[in-house]
């Protein structure tokens, strides 16, 4: 689709925004399959729409690619991980599907395309396909020793699987996500599920943080459900952004991807660097925000982010969008270079 700008794009993506469930294909019946699916990428030079600038705050924009596919299931990508820094993933997308595959790059480290994507879709303990969405609304997901874990909202879950490219099947386990159920609001419960960095306190232990699940102080419900310091704590709401993705950088801190919306703005993302130190049980975590940016940039409803280094030893942030299976929206992948000095 063209990047449109201004109130005409604002006005598409609100329809969107209001109406999208009517976008959503009917989920596929019959056996779970793995599905080759052919994606098409175009390269997104700019990030900030009519400007050569590469540099955003601490971030420097690498390259990007915007999806297509003639598919019916693709889209709606909500979260992946790299299971090979900058080149192979696991991603899960909120119709209750799996992807994997592989992002190229090109001589002078872009991204280039996508090869080897395929699809399956989630099944139950005897294997059969699940078709009721609220049961499969995948949001999060952290990858470690080929166990994925899964943050699910509307039936608000943590859920563990052996990772299999070649045949997903049902989860292993479920875990205690210690934040009390009735404080997990529909439609916003876990969109960050990730691990803590190995070497600190909380020894690499699972980290989960909802999307707009408020406490009476109208903070961000969150948890560590793992380590030698489990315990709930609440993330700082700074505006009216909600929180889509994160994942911790080596030096500790969490860095989260968060998106705004209004019918009057269009849709925003945001970068916020969380102090590690502030990732504490009974703690209000907060940091500074790194990048914002708005609809004059090549962002859409942005969901997923991983972070990972490249063979130049170079610390990236890799972030995807969820096109909401609407025609008015893209699948976006970007990546950037977080500057540490």
């Amino acid at each position: 689709m063209i990047f449109l700008r201004g109130g005409f794009r604002q006005m598409l993506f609100a329809v969107t925004a209001l109406f999208g469930m009517a976008f959503a294909p009917a989920i596929a019946a019959g056996p779970s399959a793995v599905e080759p699916v052919e994606v098409s990428a175009r390269p997104i030079t700019t990030f900030h729409i009519g400007s050569a600038d590469k540099q955003f705050g601490p971030l420097e924009f690498v390259g990007g690619l915007e999806m297509n596919s003639t598919t019916r299931d693709f889209g709606a990508l909500s979260a992946f991980r790299f299971v090979k820094p900058g080149s192979d993933f696991i991603g899960v997308a909120d119709t209750g599907f799996w992807f994997f595959g592989s992002i190229t790059h090109d001589a002078d480290k872009r991204p280039s395309g996508i090869q080897n994507f395929r699809m399956q879709q989630m099944v139950d303990e005897k294997g059969r396909p699940i078709d009721r969405k609220w049961e499969v609304d995948a949001e999060g997901l952290a990858v470690k020793d080929g166990i994925a874990t899964v943050g699910f909202e509307r039936d608000h879950r943590v859920a563990q699987f052996k990772i299999d490219p070649s045949n997903m099947t049902a989860p292993f386990k479920q875990l205690n996500f210690l934040v009390p159920a009735r404080e997990l609001r529909q439609n916003r419960g876990f969109e960050t599920v990730t691990h803590a960095n190995p070497n600190g306190q909380h020894e690499g232990g699972l980290v989960v943080v909802s999307e707009k699940s408020l406490d009476k102080a109208g903070n961000i419900y969150a948890a560590i459900i793992e380590g030698p310091h489990k315990g709930v704590f609440t993330v700082k709401r700074n505006g009216d952004f909600d929180i889509t993705d994160g994942a911790f950088l080596p030096d500790g801190d969490l860095l989260l991807l968060e998106r705004s919306f209004s019918m009057a703005g269009g849709v925003r993302m945001r970068l916020r660097r969380i102090y590690g130190e502030s990732v504490e049980k009974g703690a209000v975590a907060d940091g500074p925000v790194l990048m914002e940016a708005d609809m004059g940039y090549q962002i859409d409803n942005m969901e997923g982010l991983d972070v990972w280094t490249r063979d130049d030893r170079a610390l990236m942030v890799s972030l995807i969008s969820d096109d909401n299976h609407s025609i008015l929206q893209r699948n976006l992948y970007l990546e950037f270079i977080l500057h540490q000095d």
